[in-house]
């Protein structure tokens, strides 16, 4: 049983995971208290922190990054401190710097700037501290260290608690999907370079946001680490193969190499755009992909 009273709350030491409704399935997530003897934290206060509120009082907030689902429990705790990293800060400075991190065209920008602030009760607060990487916040017999990991976002960061031997992936998320870089701040290189920084982290359990939970045991944590970076490259070798044919970027888009046809979602031909630049690009700079007649790609 939890210190806390909370459904499918996890201990780890002075660590504890506060589990988001159907595990941390999207638009919900995992969010994490961290209790010293002097301050208590809450890293990325989720939806389901704002619909059922805090167990208990919180010191600061700290954010992994910006992004929609990450924030909503924020509305509960208007007055709290709140820091993310530095690259990421604009999100909360207003609704305008979170819309630029996500890059969405304009005919369908409008639609998701209501849903953030109808279903994610987004708010801005422009006086979010930051932090970026390396930075360490002391609690009181207990510390938390910043480990920044761009990619998904530019300010994409990760928190080891060594005394729980214990850190909190954020939406590294080891989930079957794959990494997503599809945003106009996420960057696939840096991605993969994060992806190889977390192999190095001393800890035995690691904490996602969405999904995967609390993983137990470094052995499963790499397993499931290579899975998750093992779809970058299938995504590669699927376009390699649709590209024996001469094709254009709309092509590649409709085709779809990240979300799967049948998904209707409205920003999805956009980040499939997004991504499909970033892997031709790496593909035509590494002699794999050439350019064609007609605006079209073909591999070699």
């Amino acid at each position: 049983m939890s210190r806390f009273p909370w459904p499918e709350a996890i201990d780890i030491g002075p660590l504890t995971v506060l589990t988001g409704i159907e595990r941390g399935k999207y638009p919900h997530g995992n969010s994490v208290l961290i209790k010293g003897t002097r301050d208590t934290i809450l890293v990325d206060p989720s939806l389901t922190i704002a619909e059922r509120g805090c167990p208990v009082d919180v010191d600061k907030v700290l954010l992994s990054h910006v992004h929609e689902d990450h924030i909503p429990g924020l509305t509960r705790l208007p007055d709290t401190p709140v820091y993310c990293h530095a690259l990421d800060a604009q999100g909360l400075h207003s609704l305008d710097g979170l819309m630029e991190i996500y890059g969405m065209p304009a005919e369908i920008e409008a639609n998701f700037r209501a849903e953030v602030v109808e279903d994610f009760y987004y708010a801005p607060r422009p006086d979010v501290k930051t932090f970026t990487g390396g930075d360490t916040f002391d609690l009181g017999d207990v510390t938390i260290e910043v480990i920044h990991t761009p990619g998904h976002t530019r300010g994409h960061s990760i928190f080891l608690v060594p005394e729980a031997k214990t850190v909190y992936l954020g939406d590294i998320e080891l989930t079957g999907f794959g990494p997503y870089y599809g945003d106009a701040w996420s960057s696939l290189i840096d991605f993969e370079k994060s992806l190889e920084l977390c192999r190095n982290i001393d800890a035995e359990n690691f904490v996602t946001f969405h999904h995967k939970w609390v993983i137990t045991g470094r052995a499963d944590f790499i397993n499931q680490l290579d899975n998750f970076e093992k779809v970058i490259n299938d995504r590669e070798e699927k376009m390699l193969d649709f590209l024996k044919k001469p094709r254009t970027l709309d092509d590649c888009v409709a085709h779809r190499f990240v979300y799967r046809p049948h998904v209707e979602l409205a920003f999805a031909d956009s980040v499939e755009r997004r991504c499909a630049e970033q892997h031709l690009n790496r593909m035509i700079q590494d002699g794999r992909v050439q350019s064609a007649e007609h605006k079209r790609f073909v591999s070699i």
